[in-house]
């Protein structure tokens, strides 16, 4: 394997069949890394390639200044080599990487290993939380944290109302008026882009709760890729955060799908209050690490980013 070729491979030369098929195969697949995914994540990528799509690694990029540049697109929080590489074939993914781009700023899967004695790389660790929801529900509840069962028992007194398969339309109308991070309207139209195809493949699916008046209050968008079911967006407004309808949202995911071969991928934080409300849900945390290089000219190389 390590004397087989890797080459940088250009978007339109990028065999999808071939990729898909790799991923899908792969132990550590992730929705993030599918053809279909990132050509709705992103304007364009490239992609490093083993062999015949033995291992591969998506490259999203963007040029600033002449530069062309290694990004982390919004919505798709992890990518990386696929499958799981040995780490002498992760070596050769990096050495390829960091010849080809001046910058890299990129976040790679949880079973991708960082090399820390290659000293222009950059690793940092990153958490994201699974939720394992292969057994009862009464299993998985009793795992819940007591600050999260006693919200949900306040929840339970609100007359809130779970409904699955909400229009996507109502969503994003929602998602713009009650915005926790800025998004740009070109960013917006991208997260319209994503649940629609995800909705059109049958693996996305938008969950919402409803106040007794039948105002929406809070709705999430789930995305399933094989056994993995990612928590991918969500939005509550003021009248949501009062009346718990976020634990409440989730807890009804969870009755629905509790002693499934399941996985919940909340998608994790590095904001402590974030982090606390899924631990909340029994989910423990899963380490990824963000890749980050830098060989930019003097001038630009102290820039944070480009």
């Amino acid at each position: 394997m390590k004397n087989e070729p890797l080459r940088y491979i250009k978007h339109q030369d990028i065999d999808s069949k071939k990729w898909d098929s790799c991923i899908a195969n792969s132990q550590n697949r992730q929705v993030y890394a599918t053809s279909w995914h990132l050509d709705h994540a992103t304007e364009i990528w490239d992609a490093l390639v083993m062999g015949d799509y033995k291992f591969v690694m998506p490259l999203p990029i963007k040029s600033k200044w002449g530069i062309k540049y290694v990004f982390q697109p919004l919505f798709c929080q992890q990518l990386g080599i696929y499958p799981t590489p040995p780490e002498e074939i992760a070596k050769q993914f990096y050495l390829v990487l960091t010849q080809i781009f001046r910058y890299v700023d990129t976040q790679i899967n949880s079973q991708n290993t960082p090399i820390q004695h290659q000293n222009d790389i950059e690793f940092t660790s990153r958490r994201n939380y699974i939720l394992p929801m292969n057994m009862s529900y009464a299993g998985l509840f009793s795992a819940y944290s007591t600050n999260t069962k006693r919200n949900l028992k306040k929840a339970e007194k609100n007359s809130l109302n779970f409904v699955s398969g909400i229009s996507l339309e109502d969503y994003l109308e929602f998602k713009s008026e009650n915005l926790q991070v800025t998004l740009s309207k070109k960013e917006l139209e991208r997260l319209k882009s994503i649940i629609a195809f995800g909705q059109y493949k049958g693996t996305g699916k938008i969950y919402g709760v409803y106040t007794s008046g039948n105002e929406l209050c809070a709705a999430v968008y789930f995305c399933r890729y094989e056994n993995r079911v990612t928590y991918m967006n969500a939005a509550s407004d003021k009248r949501g955060k009062e009346l718990g309808a976020m634990a409440f949202l989730i807890d009804k995911f969870i009755q629905q799908n509790a002693g499934k071969n399941l996985v919940l991928d909340f998608e994790g934080s590095m904001i402590p209050g974030v982090a606390r409300f899924y631990k909340g849900f029994g989910a423990y945390p899963e380490t990824y690490f963000q890749l980050k290089y830098n060989r930019l000219p003097l001038p630009l190389r102290w820039l944070k980013r480009i």
